[in-house]
This record gives C-alpha cells, sequence and structure tokens, in this order.
C-alpha cells in the first residue's frame, strides 16, 4: 500500500513540476533569461530523478524492468543509481541501448522519451509567445 501511495506522490510531482514550468511568465522581455534556463535545468532534473525512483519502486515491488542486467539482485544504492542513470538517459537521449526496458518499464519509458523530446520544442514555443507578446 505505501509503495503505491509513493508512486502517486511521485507522479503528482512530476505533473506539478511540469505545469508550474509552462505557467511561469517571465519578468523581463529577453528571449533567453536566466531564471527560465534554471528553471528548465530544474525541471530536468526532477522528471529524471521523479521517473528513476518510479522504475526503482516498481523494481522493489519484484518487477523485471530492465534487461542487460538485474536490477533487482543489486544493492540499493547500486539499483537506485542504475534507475536514474536508465531514467536520465531514456529523458535526454532516447536511449543508448545498454540497457533495455521490459514489462512494465516499457510505456513509462515511452512516456519519459515522450516528455523528454517535446519538452524543448515546447520550451522554444514558450519563449517564442511570451516574446510575441
Amino acid at each position: 500500500m505505501i509503495p503505491i501511495l509513493f508512486l502517486l506522490m511521485l507522479i503528482f510531482v512530476i505533473y506539478k513540476s511540469v505545469k508550474i514550468f509552462f505557467s511561469y511568465r517571465p519578468l523581463s522581455t529577453e528571449i533567453f533569461s536566466i531564471s527560465l534556463f534554471f528553471s528548465m535545468l530544474f525541471l530536468y532534473s526532477i522528471l529524471t530523478l521523479g521517473f528513476g525512483l518510479i522504475y526503482l519502486m516498481l523494481s522493489m515491488q519484484g518487477f523485471v524492468l530492465l534487461e542487460g542486467m538485474e536490477l533487482h539482485n543489486m544493492a540499493l544504492w547500486h539499483r537506485l543509481a542504475q534507475s536514474i542513470y536508465f531514467s536520465g538517459v531514456t529523458l535526454l537521449t532516447v536511449g543508448y541501448g545498454d540497457i533495455t526496458p521490459v514489462g512494465w518499464a516499457r510505456p513509462i519509458a515511452l512516456l519519459e522519451a515522450l516528455i523528454g523530446y517535446t519538452l524543448p520544442a515546447a520550451f522554444f514555443m514558450k519563449v517564442w509567445h511570451e516574446k510575441e507578446r
């Protein structure tokens, strides 16, 4: 029961982070601002950590998620590091191929890759729209 609540909390934090980022209105009229850059960096960090924790929680529940390594047979710190690594690689590059998602990790990785792929375009459109205003 507690892992499901933790998982729902992680999904809520990811959702709110994306929503807050897109509702942010920059104070200056410059195309590029340091605050917008750091908010984008913070958003990517939250997404990477959040999806990494989702992979970790599912592996702790006994789901086999990643092919090419036995995530459930590692120590907790190694599982956390590998989950965050896989999450970051999936979000930022759509994968290197050294780790392959299996089972429930496939739709989760697909969603994460979709977010990582569309976020820069959405960021550009947000800046362009604010500049036009």
